[in-house]
């Protein structure tokens, strides 16, 4: 009996052994000339997670451009939207916010209701809102993203890149600016609640400013993260992760590479990156979420131990917390109808063409002109900061 038992441990030891570090992708990108500093398999399709919540707040940026919302609309949180799973708000069926609370509960917390809730009150319903973020990634060549939901939570149907995530995170930069500031915070306090972001790069990585984090079984750890240090900026993007340390060291070992000048770069625009059109997503969940997850994290520590107890870690620095204060608005008075249903939504802006051809270097161009007849380009790539 006992060398029976010794036997099944020897086998169950030998298993473990055979479960290997796996690649994920990776992607480095110098936010000023839009150049990739290092890239590996970042044209593959990737189930997005929460990092879907990225092109919710977009598209909440473009209705609020164009006028049809805006900060001050009230956001209400339906019974289908309070029927999401987890992550949530934490608020009552019925209650309210402002649009600007509310993408800050979306940024920060990652509510998976507020999602649905934004949704619903500037698409009429998911549906046209969901209609809307595909129209804006076709507008962007987001080629390897399709949406199924604004939240993120797990379809297989619902794809990106690490390429369209970095395109789509230097879109809501350039052509809105003004709400950066969402994804610096980490911290939102409503009603006696504490909302934590789980984006620990912006308290631990000096010059962090977002931008978001997401999980699933199916996608692993993901994490997009913008930082601004001694004139430069730069975008780490790092799907997949096994786990949280993991997740956050590799990204911020992409940022150092940058930032010191080891990275040098692949020589390509991060809009000439191609992506793997066609093929299937990867689905992490038999090492994430199954039999041989453990051992699979194991063979991922050892392959990439920083950050482990007992060895050394990138993320060093401690930076206050950014924190918002939302507002409950209460129940939406009776007698206020907000205006929804809303027709099925139709594109009225152009498919972007990102192709490159041999005399012009691609460049980011706005999704959604905000000077009418102008036709002056924005400025992409932008000048370095000296």
């Amino acid at each position: 009996m006992l060398l029976l038992r010794r036997f099944a441990i020897a086998l169950v030891l030998s298993f473990a052994s055979l479960v290997p570090a796996l690649a994920i992708p990776l992607l480095l990108v110098d936010r000023d000339t839009l150049q990739v500093l290092y890239a590996e398999d970042a044209g593959q399709p990737w189930h997005p997670a929460s990092l879907t919540k990225l092109m919710t707040a977009y598209v909440a940026f473009e209705e609020i451009a164009k006028g049809t919302v805006t900060l001050d609309t009230p956001v209400t949180l339906s019974k289908y939207a309070l029927s999401q799973a987890p992550s949530r708000s934490g608020l009552k069926v019925d209650t309210s916010v402002s649009l600007e609370d509310a993408l800050y509960i979306l940024i920060v917390k990652s509510a998976n209701d507020m999602a649905v809730a934004i949704a619903e009150t500037i698409g009429g319903n998911e549906a046209n809102f969901v209609a809307k973020m595909n129209d804006a990634a076709q507008r962007m060549g987001l080629t390897a993203t399709y949406f199924v939901n604004p939240n993120g939570l797990h379809d297989p149907r619902q794809v990106m890149s690490a390429r369209d995530l970095a395109v789509l995170s230097l879109y809501i930069e350039q052509s809105f600016p003004q709400y950066m500031q969402m994804f610096r915070t980490s911290v939102v306090r409503i009603n006696g609640q504490k909302l934590e972001s789980q984006n620990e790069i912006l308290t631990t990585f000096a010059g962090a400013i977002g931008m978001k984090t997401g999980y699933v079984c199916a996608s692993g750890l993901n994490l997009v993260a913008d930082v601004d240090r001694n004139g430069r900026r730069l975008m780490a993007v790092v799907l997949g992760g096994s786990s949280g340390r993991d997740r956050n060291e590799r990204a911020a070992e992409l940022l150092l590479k940058g930032l010191s000048g080891s990275a040098t770069g692949t020589g390509q625009n991060i809009l000439a990156l191609p992506n793997a059109v066609g093929a299937a997503p990867v689905d992490m969940r038999p090492n994430i979420c199954g039999k041989t997850a453990a051992e699979y994290v194991k063979a991922q520590e050892a392959a990439f131990p920083m950050g482990l107890k007992g060895q050394p870690s990138y993320l060093t620095d401690t930076i206050a917390a950014v924190e918002h204060v939302a507002t409950d608005l209460g129940r939406t008075r009776t007698g206020i109808v907000l205006p929804r249903p809303r027709p099925a939504h139709v594109s009225v802006f152009p498919v972007q063409d990102v192709a490159v051809n041999t005399t012009t270097e691609p460049s980011l161009r706005p999704g959604l002109d905000l000077t009418p007849n102008s036709g002056i380009p924005y400025p992409r790539p932008r000048p370095v900061f000296r």
